[in-house]
Order: structure tokens, then C-alpha cells, then sequence
């Protein structure tokens, strides 16, 4: 029997379709934060060049926070749907546990060999500091908006 007559072949293709989807997520994800905090830095320099946080910049504020905002439900998206290629990619794990084809994703074991330092500093998902950093610049510009107007 070849491999284009096995069973499992068309799964296997919607697997490797699946990978594919989610691993292209990771690029748009890292550009999107970049983008962002470029931006963030540009309009913090721009203040800063024009004398300082004052009340009269209040539309700058204001634009740095709509700006994170819109940035971080931009970046969520992105999130979520990598996250369901993986849930998509999982439910297929589980249905061909005999075939290492589908286990791709399965790096525990591999995890807990890597060093200790990048252990460490890998472990927090980049899902959680790619929504709570335009959060955090969001809720920073408003802060500095509600303090310069007082």
C-alpha cells in the first residue's frame, strides 16, 4: 500500500495544513508588538522633544492609548486563531496517538532537557506578554492623560 492509499493520509494533510497555519501566526505576532512598541517609543520621544508631559499633549495620550487598544484586540485575534489551529491540531493528535506523524507539536520531554536559562525565560506563553503589553501602554497613556489634566 503507498502512502497516498493509507488511511490516515488526508488527516495527515489537514495536520500539516493545521501547522502550517498556526506557525504563521508567530511572524504576525512579533511584527504586530514590534510595530507597537515602536510607535509607542516614537510618540514618548516626541513628548519628550516637545517640552514634556503636559495637558496641552492631551491628544497625543489619547492617541497612544487608542493606538495600544486597538492594538491589543488586533494582536488578540491573531492570538486566538493560532490558538485554534493548536486545539485543531491536538483533537487530530488524539485521534491518531499510534502515528508520531501527528505529534509534532509534543515537546515536553524535549523542554525539559533545553537549559535551564532558557527554560526559565521561555516559560511564560508569548500570548500573555503579546496582549498585557498594549494593555499596560494602554492604561499607562490614560494614566498619564488623567494626571496631566488634573
Amino acid at each position: 500500500m503507498n502512502d497516498q492509499n493509507r488511511p490516515d493520509e488526508i488527516p495527515y494533510q489537514t495536520y500539516q495544513t493545521l501547522l502550517e497555519m498556526w506557525s504563521k501566526e508567530n511572524p504576525i505576532k512579533t511584527t504586530k508588538l514590534q510595530v507597537l512598541l515602536a510607535v509607542n517609543a516614537l510618540l514618548v520621544s516626541a513628548v519628550n522633544i516637545s517640552g514634556g508631559f503636559t495637558a496641552s499633549k492631551w491628544y497625543v495620550y489619547l492617541a497612544g492609548a487608542t493606538f495600544s487598544l486597538v492594538w491589543m484586540f488586533s494582536i488578540g485575534r491573531t492570538a486566538l486563531f493560532q490558538d485554534v489551529w493548536q486545539i485543531k491540531l491536538a483533537d487530530l493528535r488524539k485521534q491518531h496517538l499510534d502515528d508520531q506523524r501527528f505529534s509534532i507539536l509534543e515537546t515536553d520531554a524535549e523542554r525539559k532537557r533545553a537549559k535551564p536559562l532558557l527554560r526559565l525565560f521561555g516559560a511564560i506563553p508569548s500570548k500573555y506578554y503579546l496582549l498585557f503589553t498594549p494593555l499596560a501602554l494602554a492604561l499607562a497613556w490614560i494614566a498619564i492623560l488623567a494626571f496631566t489634566l488634573r
